[in-house]
């Protein structure tokens, strides 16, 4: 009888500009973020936070490996979309309502993505500085 292999699952996870994909197969519990062990990656809070969904999934993470590929966005945004990639994955994996509850009452951001975007700069043509859309340059009223 021939053995059937279990399917990789591959999940996506967004925040701001940053986009993470995720492969999540059976394994030894290993966290890969770039081909980076999750323990060298990042700062000590971006792992924090990466770390979140793997803790509150209890014993499934140590028996699936995780491979994380994240670009663009800055590190905070990538660390965001690493957790939602994952947390997404290990949903999807383990088939639990109850895990997709824990998660969505901890933070819905784990699962569901956040659209909102910066709002794109306005020119005045009267030499506004940049540090926002809508500002304009002072004017006296006397």
């Amino acid at each position: 009888m021939v053995k059937k292999k279990e399917k990789d699952i591959h999940q996506t996870g967004k925040r701001r500009l940053a986009i993470a994909r995720a492969m999540i197969r059976p394994g030894k519990g290993m966290v890969r973020v770039n081909s980076t062990p999750l323990g060298l990656w990042g700062s000590e809070m971006a792992r924090m936070w990466v770390k979140e969904p793997l803790e509150i999934a209890g014993e499934l993470p140590k028996t699936v490996d995780i491979d994380v590929s994240v670009r663009s966005g800055g590190l905070i945004g990538q660390a965001e979309a690493v957790r939602m990639a994952i947390a997404r994955c290990l949903v999807e994996y383990s088939k639990s309502k109850e895990l997709r509850e824990q998660y969505l009452q901890l933070d819905r951001n784990l699962l569901v993505y956040d659209p909102r975007r910066n709002e794109t700069h306005h020119g005045s043509g009267r030499g506004a500085s940049k540090r926002g859309s809508r500002r304009h340059k002072q004017r006296s009223k006397r």
